[in-house]
């Protein structure tokens, strides 16, 4: 299960990019970025915006159909629009890991607790070639060519997690205690076999299973995801597997270009679009988070609940007291809303649904809440 505000930590060997690609997420310089180990200690944290090209359509939408919208609205809007307020994902960036971490080598036990908080993890990797940055990971092999070893150096961040987790699950087997004795002690014995045999508990196990085990923060139970740090000139060479290449310095000099120029630059490099967008949706869907949209003259809005959440439960994400005095919810599709041109359409076509307390809330829908207040 995840946290009420869930969040993905960027984990990785140090000076493999990983505060270049949060600086670049964020699109500002928050973490520092230096060729020596630790520069980041203390996990630094950002809310990063999810692209989402519906709310364009929305603010287009509303701003058509803008017969209520008061000259104190239409001050504040933004190219003839409603402004827009994407959803946001928090991203953390961790101290760089070193092997022998679970054993507080390094930053040791504190770097490990600050992955216990996150709900899932990305894994960066380095897959660029700069015999001036210095490479941390397994015994350094001789050569340029041979200066990064991805498949090596994801193998070490797995092992410490691994073996962290390892110390874990022993401790609780051997003493005993009340916790244990209202868990399913199979469960556990199997968890200590699974990470014995160098397994990540997430791809091996069942959800039921590892809600089971919630309460032990196992570091391996954690979603994952795997970006390979490349070169500019690699981007376009298939996916090593499963790992989502992305160029850290070339996302983060596009940070500080207009869209326009990001356009011509990416064209130039040839590629589809920033990789970066394409992680950021990876670890929304990863978290298990979606989007529902209100749309008014004030604002077009994107917000975040979990999947499968009940329709009190997202009203709550806006207000908590709309979460309190909840009566209902109207919702319409995001593509029934656009083809009846607003509200005032989609009304008359009968595209409105009503749903009440017990209803789960829909993925990709406009709503307009009633609650008491």
């Amino acid at each position: 299960m995840f946290s009420s505000n869930p969040s993905i930590g960027i984990v990785g060997l140090a000076n493999v990019g990983k505060s270049t690609l949060f600086n670049a997420l964020l699109k500002k310089q928050v973490a520092i970025s230096a060729n020596y180990p630790f520069t980041t200690i203390e996990p630094n944290v950002g809310v990063v915006e999810v692209p989402d090209k519906s709310l364009e359509k929305l603010a287009e939408i509303i701003a058509r159909d803008s017969s209520s919208a008061t000259q104190n609205d239409k001050r504040a809007w933004v190219d003839g629009k409603p402004p827009i307020v994407p959803a946001g994902v928090k991203f953390v960036d961790i101290a760089g890991l070193v092997k022998g971490a679970h054993k507080g080598e390094g930053l040791g036990n504190q770097f490990l607790s600050h992955i216990r908080e996150v709900d899932a993890i990305v894994f960066v990797l380095r897959g660029f070639i700069n015999e001036n940055v210095i490479r941390s990971g397994p015994e350094e092999p001789s050569g340029s060519e041979r200066s990064v070893d991805p498949k090596a150096d994801l193998e070490v961040l797995k092992d410490e997690l691994l073996l962290k987790d390892l110390e874990t699950v022993e401790k609780v087997l051997e003493t005993g205690n009340k916790k244990q004795e209202t868990r399913n002690r199979n469960i556990l014995e199997k968890v200590k076999s699974l990470i014995s045999e160098g397994k990540w508990l997430r791809d091996e196990m069942t959800d039921e299973e590892i809600d089971k085990i919630g309460d032990l923060q196992l570091l391996s139970a954690k979603k994952a995801i795997v970006v390979l740090n490349c070169d500019e000139a690699d981007l376009n060479k298939d996916e090593t597997e499963g790992a989502l290449r992305i160029s850290a310095k070339m996302e983060e000099e596009l940070a500080g270009l207009s869209q326009d120029e990001q356009k011509e630059y990416l064209r130039e490099v040839g590629v589809d679009g920033p990789g970066l967008n394409r992680l950021i949706r990876i670890a929304y869907d990863v978290l298990g988070l979606m989007s529902f949209y209100t749309a008014g003259e004030k604002e077009v809005r994107a917000w975040t609940v979990g999947k499968g959440s009940l329709a009190p439960r997202a009203a709550g994400v806006i207000h908590g007291d709309f979460e309190k005095g909840f009566i209902a919810a109207d919702v319409v599709p995001f593509d029934r809303f656009i083809e009846a041109g607003g509200w005032r359409g989609a009304r008359e076509k009968g595209y409105v649904k009503t749903i009440g307390r017990s209803e789960v809330m829909p993925e990709d829908c406009v709503v307009e809440f009633k609650f008491n207040v």
